[in-house]
């Protein structure tokens, strides 16, 4: 992706959440000389990759395979096994009409999938084999807004806005909106996009990127390009 369009990326999606009056915290407007300035008091939010993240999976085309999302809060794998800190993590995220974000499972993570505004988000949903494949024989069963459905293998679920659905470890799936671009929720376990994602087919989950302007604002996993007080 190039860095012009994922710039122009946050400056839509930024006036999309104010509109939807979602408001995010003030480190997603630090620029990367912020970023430069800062010390240690921010290394949870460089080390639970909160923040920014855009990707189009490896496909490159965001408008047809792509996903906007901002952490807004993350705990750590360490959290989660001990239950000290935050075991939980919070994300927004943008879906357009029938931009898709292909097909996968975590192998930890229990997450709510919440609509908070817009058009319909259509879910297809799966169970996973044990070879984690397609199981497209048994039923899913899933908790929506505290009701149990059960759809057929690769059934479709749609959430209204309001509406909201818990999806479990090796419960496949995919999403796209419908009628309109949508805000969507994620309320989940503590997240770790760089072992938790079981794509069906091999994706990239972080894009590569042509700099053909400076950074509007990093990416959330690209602090340490321009924060100079951790690790390597």
């Amino acid at each position: 992706m190039k860095r012009s369009e994922i710039n122009n990326i946050l400056r839509s999606a930024d006036a999309f959440i104010r509109s939807r009056g979602f408001h995010l915290p003030p480190f997603a407007y630090w620029s990367p000389d912020d970023w430069a300035g800062k010390g240690p008091e921010v290394r949870e939010i460089v080390e639970h990759m909160l923040g920014w993240d855009i990707t189009d999976f490896g496909k490159g085309d965001f408008t047809q395979t792509g996903l906007f999302l901002f952490t807004v809060r993350n705990g750590s794998p360490k959290a989660l096994r001990t239950g000290k800190g935050k075991p939980y993590a919070e994300k927004i995220m943008i879906v357009d009409e029938n931009q898709l974000t292909p097909m996968h499972f975590h192998w930890s993570k229990t997450e709510d999938i919440i609509n908070r505004g817009g058009g319909r988000l259509a879910i297809q949903v799966y169970n996973a084999t044990p070879t984690e494949d397609l199981d497209h024989d048994n039923p899913v069963t899933l908790s929506v807004d505290g009701v149990e459905r059960v759809l057929p293998a690769g059934g479709t679920l749609y959430l209204h806005p309001g509406e909201s659905v818990t999806l479990s470890p090796y419960n496949y799936h995919s999403f796209w909106a419908v009628g309109e671009r949508t805000l969507v929720g994620e309320v989940s376990v503590v997240n770790d996009d760089t072992r938790d994602n079981r794509f069906l087919e091999p994706l990239g989950r972080f894009p590569a990127i042509e700099e053909d302007e400076e950074p509007l604002y990093p990416l959330c996993n690209e602090y340490r390009k321009y924060w100079q007080h951790g690790a390597p």
